[in-house]
């Protein structure tokens, strides 16, 4: 089996079998319309549950609306109004975590308008993060244009 196979097989299994995760559009504040676009690891109904020590994974399918040269990852969470970087995620490359929906091969990019693809990407919840409530804002953004968002809660434990 050739690694772009395998690679399709996994994306696939990982769709077929993960429940989606229902999180809001970050614009609207209102619940994401493509129900099944965001999986968040272990969360279907939040607020998610963050343990520490832990990493959590992120799945989502997303469609360009128009032809797009980079994305970086957005992360931060907001908590008692204050908003706090995810460390070692905000701001990071997010093209070498988008992989053609259709295929399952890497993307990477540019990528264009109209082709649905999904961004796959883990972040690590340290043992120095507190113990709290919060709500998590993921986005993927080219320069300062937002191309796709959520908002989730979570809780740290």
């Amino acid at each position: 089996m050739t690694n772009a196979a395998l690679l399709l097989l996994i994306v696939s299994v990982i769709i077929a079998f993960v429940s989606a995760t229902r999180v809001n559009n970050c614009v609207t504040g209102k619940p994401m319309e493509d129900k099944q676009s965001v999986q968040i690891t272990d969360c279907e109904v939040p607020p998610c549950k963050l343990r520490k020590r832990s990493n959590v994974g992120i799945l989502q399918k997303f469609t360009p609306t128009e032809d797009i040269d980079n994305l970086i990852t957005s992360v931060h969470a907001t908590i008692l109004g204050v908003q706090l970087p995810f460390i070692g995620v905000d701001g990071t490359e997010a093209c070498p975590k988008v992989h053609k929906a259709s295929d399952g091969t890497l993307a990477g990019c540019p990528l264009k308008k109209g082709v649905e693809y999904v961004y796959n990407n883990s972040f690590p919840v340290f043992q120095v993060y507190p113990t709290v409530d919060l709500t998590v804002y993921w986005a993927l953004r080219e320069k300062e244009k937002i191309i796709t968002c959520f908002e989730v809660p979570a809780k740290i434990f």
